[in-house]
């Protein structure tokens, strides 16, 4: 043991890249820990699975032929928009962004269009994407850079448009723009996929080492070097209550911020699978995808479905309930989500995209909506008003740090087969 650590701080000094014997290095203590719930991030899952569903609900009256949709045309959509009601429930509950009138044909039948409050807040957004193509682009050429082919395919991303604040017509309306920079491309197996132009080094860095360099120059040390990518970095942490003060927790973090951290976007097809180096730079790639969303959360299914291309262990997904430090994972709306802890600070997305002020926005209308529905839409006749309103709702996502389930949920264990969604290792 003694000689591992004084091989491991040996070549932590010299800062070499990650050495055979490194890969192997499997000394690290492993400690369970019970899965806590945290009230305040459970409620700002179940918030936004409702503002979600209400986008995508809005995306599909805006690009259907007759600018509206009848109940029949959505009816079977509730699995896919992760609602845990009927689609037709959930659309009437928000008046302010959903008109409901009967159809011509079969008065019986309900249609809804959009208010005229919802096409203008959906404007306010086109004009948002226009004018953040350029970021929209570094994080889509991000995530691409991370897989092994250096090009993802569209099953993979679609999912994940929602969180990557993507917008609908992607391939139409930002691919063609840049096409030094995004192609598509057909995959080996025939699969349409979307590769990148060239390599940039510029943007193949990762956000904890643009966040350990802007540390260091603000304290005024020397400019950061990417040659110390294979460094120890550490991790920003936020344990649970009374998990952070339990000395053989702090012994296993000290133990893995001393390993060395290796950048998603480097090669890591030479590390053992099965090596605390590998779980290090798993742990790195999960919280680098999670930094490029807006909301910094995602599905737990949609991260596996880039297992392969980001060239992740069979059984990665138990180290989000091994590092509740870094990761929370929640139960909530019949699925599995995880977040990044350090992403939120009193109920809000630190440094939010402008995508995000938008959604709240949005969020805002479907409140009133849902508070007043029944007299009337008129409520938010004040367009200008709806629109300059931040729409906060902030809830302090520490309040309820303390709760524990009566379930101990560890490692694998938290793979439960909550509602629909089939949440077993592959």
């Amino acid at each position: 043991m003694k000689l591992r650590r004084t091989l491991l701080s040996s070549l932590l000094s010299k800062n070499h890249h990650p050495h055979p014997l490194l890969q192997q290095w499997r000394s690290i203590t492993k400690v369970r820990l019970k899965w806590v719930k945290n009230r305040g991030l459970d409620h700002i899952i179940d918030r936004e699975s409702d503002l979600k569903a209400a986008c995508l609900l809005k995306d599909a009256i805006k690009h259907s032929p007759t600018q509206f949709l009848n109940a029949n045309t959505f009816s079977e959509w509730q699995k896919h928009l992760g609602l845990t009601i009927p689609v037709l429930r959930f659309i009437r509950r928000y008046p302010t962004l959903f008109h409901e009138f009967p159809n011509s044909r079969y008065p019986s039948l309900p249609c809804f269009r959009l208010t005229d409050t919802a096409l203008q807040l959906d404007s306010l957004e086109q004009t948002l994407h226009q004018s953040n193509e350029s970021d929209t682009v570094d994080r889509l050429c991000r995530l691409i850079m991370m897989t092994n082919s250096k090009m993802l395919p569209f099953k993979s991303l679609h999912p994940l448009k929602w969180d990557l604040g993507l917008p609908h017509n992607l391939i139409t309306s930002i691919v063609p723009k840049y096409p030094d920079r995004l192609k598509v491309v057909r995959g080996d197996n025939g699969v349409q996929c979307l590769s990148i132009g060239e390599w940039r080094d510029e943007i193949g860095v990762s956000e904890l080492q643009r966040r350990h360099e802007r540390d260091e120059l603000k304290d005024g040390y020397r400019e950061f070097k990417r040659a110390r990518a294979a460094s120890a970095l550490a991790f920003p942490m936020s344990f649970p209550r009374g998990y952070g003060a339990q000395k053989k927790v702090k012994a296993w973090m000290d133990e893995f911020h001393k390993l060395p951290y290796i950048s998603p976007y480097e090669d890591s097809s030479g590390i053992d699978p099965e090596s605390d180096l590998m779980e290090k730079r798993v742990v790195g790639v999960l919280h680098e995808i999670l930094s490029l969303t807006i909301h910094k959360k995602t599905k737990r299914n949609y991260l596996r479905a880039l297992r392969e291309e980001l060239n992740l262990p069979h059984r990665f997904t138990r180290v989000f309930t091994r590092y509740p430090g870094i990761f929370y994972l929640s139960l909530k709306c019949k699925t599995t989500t995880v977040a990044l802890r350090e992403g939120y600070q009193r109920g809000k997305v630190v440094n939010p995209h402008p995508l995000v002020n938008i959604r709240e926005k949005y969020y805002y209308v479907m409140k009133t909506g849902l508070l007043y529905r029944g007299k009337g839409v008129d409520l938010t006749s004040d367009k200008n008003c709806v629109l300059d309103d931040d729409g906060g709702d902030a809830v302090d996502e520490h309040s309820d740090e303390g709760v524990e389930t009566d379930d101990e949920y560890c490692e694998d264990d938290v793979s439960s087969d909550v509602g629909e969604e089939s949440d077993e290792e592959e």
